[in-house]
């Protein structure tokens, strides 16, 4: 059974999932991975993942999703529709924090209308029929 975590907004979202959290788009990630039970002795219940930085020190981990809730700032708005992520990556080209080698490879990945369907380990998984 694939983990799946709730957001503060209230939606449910798995780590094929990309999501708005604190102005950049995230993914979450388990200990153990996706369909590893839930390991009450680890230290932390899950972390976000940067989708362009992710899988490293810049990984966000939370003990527990109240923890979470307490850091869910107001640039953070959960899953986007692919128009919405389309007008996030036009607006962070005007933003001098973002390069622009860092949103090209975003704009791959990103579920928009005219790119990367998902990102990478998401087309992986469907080309597996996972």
């Amino acid at each position: 059974m694939t983990r799946t975590l709730e957001l503060p907004n209230g939606e449910t979202v798995t780590s094929d999932d990309v999501f708005l959290y604190n102005g950049y788009p995230y993914r979450v990630a388990f200990p153990g991975g996706d369909e590893a039970p839930r390991n009450e002795d680890a230290e932390y219940e899950f972390w976000l993942s940067p989708l362009h930085w992710g899988g490293g020190e810049m990984d966000i981990p939370f003990r527990d999703r109240e923890a979470l809730v307490e850091q869910w700032g107001p640039e953070s708005r959960g899953t986007l529709t692919a128009q919405e992520w389309e007008d996030w990556l036009t607006e962070a080209r005007h933003d001098d924090r973002f390069g622009g080698d860092e949103l090209d490879a975003l704009a791959r990945e990103l579920p928009t209308a005219g790119g990367g369907g998902g990102g990478l380990v998401a087309r992986i998984r469907r080309a597996l029929g996972r």
